[in-house]
């Protein structure tokens, strides 16, 4: 085991890997900067680019002497769009593009890392969801590094790592369940924005706290772990387990699983794709640890993961339409225009009336996506939109 003194004398040795953050005033991207702050000497922060907090932009641009700021709209004061996110993740003084960027927004960043054949730390899950073949045959092409910041994707490919993929079964993905699990099929619409907002164990931001709580979270995540891993829609599976200490398992065809636990801390996954070899302050205390659970998902109480199976068994744009769909119903639930129970309606609705297309190009990709929004607005303002189907 090496010393203080000499993993110091390595650390000064590594030149500094330079990180454009995306989403910076988010969540995923603030606790990004924390990992920066205590690794100083392994990274520069080149680019940083907000949605709308021009404010906290401008604050974390000083405390880090960053130049290169962004955000999704032009302001007087401030680039933006998706052009100029593209062109900040394509610089060639970049050497890590984290995508922290939330729904469909982040796909410009995504396809411009992997074209620029870049290391990219993704946790916006909704580039692969929309157009995950695209963005894997770019990697491949271009020789990108993809590496995962969800904290189930993380845990699982440390699980697979050096594992024949001839003796795995097959992977499994847990869910906390959010702030609704129990509840019963048909219980949901008079849900308040407050109540769904209250999840029992990750602290995010509104719009995945909503998606953790109708299981929409989990059902993107099924797919990016079929793009990221290419396991068969059969081959994943997932599991209730409100503890959140089990991010995800493998297991085997002789009967094991092999499993990862973890406290609940997006840092370690945003650590984990920025480094391999971090330490983090405050491991999991197994003595304290007193039950760990399973249970299945009620899949007719939660149709959304369902919806996940349905995407790829049509492939294409299917995708690509089912997140559109979901990220303008999750707005207008926000908004108190729609009941939560309306949500997974109105996404449902949208994806039987798509005609789904080979994702064949981007232009293709947000065609679908524009058309999905339209439609999905439509299904918003009818309000009762297939109540017959009450969850």
């Amino acid at each position: 085991m090496r010393s203080g003194e000499e993993r110091k004398s390595i650390l000064d040795k590594i030149e500094k890997k330079r990180i454009a953050v995306f989403g910076c005033t988010g969540s995923i991207g603030e606790n990004t900067l924390e990992i920066v702050r205590r690794h100083r000497k392994r990274f520069e922060v080149v680019g940083l680019a907000a949605g709308r907090n021009a404010a906290r932009l401008k604050e974390l641009a000083r405390e880090f002497s960053v130049s290169d700021l962004a955000l999704a709209e032009p302001r007087d004061d401030l680039p933006g769009g998706d052009e100029v996110l593209a062109e900040m993740a394509s610089r060639e003084d970049v050497d890590i593009v984290v995508n922290a960027v939330v729904g469909a927004a982040g796909l410009s960043v995504t396809l411009a890392a992997v074209r620029s054949g870049k290391t990219l730390a993704l946790a916006n899950k909704e580039s692969l969801v929309t157009a995950g073949e695209l963005v894997m045959r770019l990697a491949r092409e271009k020789g990108a590094t993809i590496r995962p910041i969800d904290s189930e994707h993380s845990a699982l490919e440390a699980c697979l790592c050096g594992r024949d993929r001839s003796r795995i079964r097959r992977v499994i993905l847990t869910a906390s369940g959010g702030p609704f699990r129990g509840r019963k099929a048909g219980s949901f619409d008079d849900v308040t924005v407050a109540e769904a907002l209250n999840h029992p164990t990750w602290s995010m931001g509104p719009k995945i706290t909503i998606d953790s709580a109708t299981l929409m979270n989990k059902a993107l995540e099924v797919i990016e772990a079929h793009h990221l891993f290419g396991f068969s829609p059969d081959e994943i599976a997932v599991v209730v387990h409100p503890q959140s200490i089990i991010h995800a398992m493998v297991e085997n065809r002789d009967g094991t699983v092999i499993v990862e636990l973890a406290p609940p801390d997006m840092r370690i996954p945003i650590q984990r794709a920025l480094m391999k070899d971090g330490d983090f302050s405050a491991p999991l205390d197994l003595e304290r640890l007193k039950d760990l659970t399973f249970e299945p998902v009620d899949r007719e109480a939660f149709p959304m993961l369902d919806l996940a199976y349905r995407c790829l068994e049509k492939g294409g744009t299917a995708g690509a339409v089912v997140n559109a769909a979901n990220e303008v119903a999750v707005q207008a639930f926000l908004e108190e225009r729609i009941s939560f129970g309306a949500i997974p309606r109105i996404v449902t609705e949208v994806l039987e009336r798509h005609e789904v297309k080979e994702e064949s190009d981007e232009g293709v990709i947000r065609e679908a996506d524009e058309w999905a929004r339209v439609t999905a607005e439509r299904f918003v303002r009818k309000k009762d939109i297939g109540k017959e189907r009450s969850i």
